[in-house]
C-alpha cells in the first residue's frame, strides 16, 4: 500500500479508536499527524489524488464513529458520512490555498482555527451535525477537561490541533537530530491543561444550601410501534404504576422522556389545559406535592388564510404545526417549551422553502415522520414551587454547548435532558448522547436530570460526573437529591468566543492569500 494511502487510513483510523464511549481519548492527541504528514507530503500531488485521500481518511472516521444511523435511517447514515467527509475534505483544501500562498507557519495557524469555524457552522446552519465536533472528543474523560467551564468545547477542539501540530514538529525534528527533548513542548501542551483541569476538579465547591428530590422514568417503551399503539390514558396509567413506589422519597419533580405522550395531544395549548390529561397530572401533582416535566407532541391546525410560515400542508384543506414539546404541570397555567434544535431529515427539511417547492416532502421520509417540526425562538426555564428554575432540553439540543447556555441564562439552576434514544438501538449512539451531556454539566456547571425512554437515564453532577443511572433497555425510575446552582460560568456569560476570534483570524488569512502571488 503507498505511504500516503496508508497515512489516510490511518488518521481516519486512530480518530475512530480515540472517540467516546469506547475509543481510547489519548490517541486524539497524535490522530492528526498522519494527515499533517499526508498534507505536507502531498503538495506536489494533483488536486485529486490529495483530495481523494483526505476525503477517504475523514470517511473512515465517520463510519467508525457513526455507523450506528444505520438503525435509525439508511439513507440519513450515508448522507452525514458522505457530506460531512466533503466537508472535513474541503478544510484541508482551503488550509492548500493558504500554505501555498502565505507559507507552512500562516498554515498551521490557519488550520484549527477554519476548522473551529466549520465545526461551528455545523451548530448553526440547517444541515447541523456537531456529532463529530472534537471538543467532544474528551466527553468520556471529564476530570481532563474542567477548564470547559470557560472555553466551551471549541476549548478541546483547539487543544487537540495545537498539540497535534507540536508532536508533528518534534517527530521532524527528531527523525534529524534523534534528541528527545523535541518532544518536551507537546507533553506541556498536553500536561500543562491536565493539571490546570484537576485543579479546577479538586478546588470547585458546589452551592448546597438547598436541595431538590427528583425522579426520572425510564419506561422503555418500543418507539416504532408500541408508542403510537398506547393511549394516552393508558400510557399515564402505567407512568402513576411506575412511580408510585418513588412517591416515599417526596419527589418534587418528575422527568418523563422526550414524547412520552404522542401524537395528537391536543390541539392549541389553551385547550390542552382543559383536557383530562393535564387535569389528572395536575391534580396528581398537587396531592403528592411534586410536578411533573413531561415529553409531548402537540399541534396547531390552521386554515390557508391564517396558516403560519412553518405550518404543513394536510392536503386536505388544512394546515398545521406539529410541536415536540415538553411541558410543566403547575396550578397557574401550562407552561411550555417547543424542541428547538431539531434532527435533520426527520424533523425538519433544509432549507425548506428551496428544497420544498422541488421535492415535497420526499426528503423528510427516510426518518420515520413526514412532516417539519415548528420551533420557537428564545429558550425557557420553567419556574418549580420552591423557587427554582429547571431547563427542559429536548433531546438532540443537548449536544448544542452555546445553545444550551441560552436556558442558564434565562434562570435555569437544573437542567432536565428529555431523550429518546431508542431509534438508534443498543449502539455507541445512546453511550455518546449520555457522554455529551456531561460536557454540558461543565461548561454550566449545573447538575443535569437525564430521562430517556430506554436509556441511558440518570444524574449527572455539576463536574461531569455521572453518579447514578438505570442500563439500556431496562425500565425502571431513578430518584435522587440534587443540588440546583445558581453561579454562571465565564462560558455561560461569553459563549463561543473561541469561534468569533478564529473567525476573524482565518478569514483575516485567508483574504490575504488573493492579495500574494502564487509561491
Amino acid at each position: 500500500m503507498p505511504k500516503k494511502s496508508f497515512a489516510a487510513l490511518l488518521f481516519g483510523v486512530l480518530l475512530g479508536f480515540s472517540w467516546p464511549t469506547w475509543g481510547f481519548a489519548p490517541l486524539l492527541f497524535i490522530a492528526f499527524v498522519p494527515l499533517l504528514w499526508l498534507i505536507q507530503s502531498s503538495k506536489s500531488s494533483s488536486f485529486w489524488i490529495f483530495f481523494g485521500n483526505i476525503y477517504v481518511g475523514f470517511f473512515v472516521w465517520n463510519a467508525i464513529t457513526t455507523w450506528w444511523l444505520w438503525n435509525s435511517t439508511i439513507f440519513g447514515m450515508f448522507f452525514a458520512m458522505t457530506v460531512n467527509t466533503l466537508l472535513m475534505t474541503v478544510i484541508i483544501v482551503l488550509w492548500r490555498r493558504v500554505d501555498r500562498k502565505l507559507g507552512q507557519k500562516a498554515g498551521f495557524v490557519f488550520l484549527p482555527f477554519v476548522w473551529i469555524c466549520f465545526e461551528k457552522m455545523h451548530l448553526v446552519w440547517d444541515f447541523s451535525w456537531p456529532w463529530l465536533n472534537l471538543g467532544n472528543g474528551f466527553a468520556s474523560n471529564p476530570n481532563w477537561i474542567q477548564w470547559y467551564e470557560y472555553t466551551g468545547s471549541f476549548g478541546g477542539t483547539l487543544w487537540i490541533w495545537v498539540v497535534n501540530i507540536s508532536v508533528y514538529f518534534a517527530i521532524k525534528k527528531y527523525s534529524v537530530t534523534k534528541k528527545a527533548f523535541h518532544f518536551l513542548k507537546p507533553a506541556l501542551l498536553v500536561g500543562v491543561p491536565l493539571i490546570c483541569s484537576y485543579v479546577i476538579l479538586h478546588q470547585f465547591e458546589a452551592e448546597e444550601s438547598n436541595s431538590l428530590t427528583v425522579t426520572v422514568v425510564q419506561p422503555n417503551i418500543d418507539p416504532y410501534k408500541e408508542k403510537y399503539d398506547l393511549t394516552h390514558e393508558e400510557l399515564y396509567s402505567a407512568l402513576i404504576e411506575q412511580i408510585t413506589p418513588e412517591l416515599s422519597k417526596n419527589p418534587k419533580l418528575i422527568v418523563t422522556p422526550e414524547t412520552y405522550f404522542s401524537e395528537g395531544a391536543g390541539e392549541h395549548l389553551s385547550k390542552f389545559e382543559q383536557s383530562n390529561l393535564y387535569r389528572e397530572l395536575l391534580a396528581f401533582s398537587s396531592k403528592h406535592d411534586t410536578q411533573f416535566l413531561q415529553g409531548i407532541q402537540f399541534y396547531n391546525t390552521y386554515t390557508i388564510q391564517n396558516k403560519s410560515k412553518s405550518a404543513n400542508d394536510l392536503r386536505n384543506g388544512t394546515w398545521a404545526d406539529f410541536y415536540n414539546s415538553a411541558f410543566l404541570t403547575d396550578s397557574t397555567g401550562v407552561h411550555v417549551y417547543h424542541k428547538s434544535k431539531l434532527v435533520v431529515g426527520v424533523e425538519t427539511l433544509p432549507y425548506r422553502t428551496i428544497i420544498e417547492p422541488v421535492l415535497g416532502n420526499v426528503m423528510l421520509d427516510f426518518g420515520g415522520t413526514i412532516y417539519v417540526r415548528a420551533t420557537q425562538d428564545n429558550r425557557e426555564a420553567f419556574p418549580l414551587y420552591g423557587g427554582v428554575k429547571v431547563g427542559p432540553i429536548i433531546c438532540y439540543e443537548s449536544v448544542y454547548g452555546e445553545f444550551v447556555t441560552e436556558y442558564v441564562r434565562e434562570g435555569a439552576r437544573v437542567l432536565a435532558i428529555m431523550t429518546n434514544d431508542a431509534w438508534w438501538g443498543n449502539s455507541p449512539g445512546h453511550k455518546q448522547h449520555l457522554a455529551y451531556a456531561r460536557l454540558r454539566a461543565i461548561e454550566t456547571r449545573r447538575p443535569i436530570v437525564r430521562a430517556a425512554n430506554t436509556g441511558i437515564s440518570g444524574f449527572i453532577t455539576p463536574l461531569g460526573e455521572v453518579t447514578s443511572q438505570l442500563k439500556y433497555e431496562t425500565k425502571g425510575v431513578l430518584t435522587k437529591n440534587i443540588f440546583p446552582q445558581s453561579k454562571n460560568t465565564i462560558y455561560v456569560q461569553y459563549g463561543d468566543y473561541i469561534f468569533r476570534l478564529g473567525a476573524f483570524l482565518s478569514a483575516f488569512l485567508f483574504l490575504f492569500t488573493f492579495a500574494r502571488k502564487k509561491n
